[in-house]
């Protein structure tokens, strides 16, 4: 017979994803998590998931320069959150994975919880 608190401990290791037991597949998260760390970068990939767009109409909604969103737009895409298709003289980008919104949905949701502690938190910097 199982005990409550084995059933919770069996329960809660249900419902949270395993982190690597190996330095290089911890890096390997870290770094995704990274990519996901810059507020450009996290509206670009907002703004793709909502349907197609060009890079122009990335650029338009970034704020900034072409060439500081085309290095953003390039990121995501090597990391493989954004998928580049080319038609002519054109870039369209469009999120890769439905997670990847759900992802950030759960990040907003989770901040929206815990914003006094997040912007207290001496240990993670501002973005620039």
């Amino acid at each position: 017979m199982s005990t409550p608190a084995a059933s919770s401990i069996r329960v809660t290791q249900m419902l949270l994803p395993p982190v690597p037991h190996d330095p290089a597949g911890r890096d390997l998260l870290a770094r995704f998590y990274r990519a996901l760390g810059d507020p450009t970068r996290l509206a670009l990939l907002a703004f793709c998931a909502e349907e197609e767009r060009t890079g122009n109409e990335c650029v338009a909604h970034a704020g900034l320069s072409q060439g500081r969103v085309s290095a953003h737009l390039g990121c995501l895409v090597s990391c493989g959150l954004l998928e580049l298709r080319r038609a002519g003289r054109f870039a369209h980008y469009q999120v890769t994975d439905p997670r990847v919104a759900d992802l950030v949905r759960l990040g907003a949701s989770m901040v929206a919880e815990h914003a006094a502690g997040v912007a207290a938190c001496a240990r993670v910097a501002s973005a620039p």
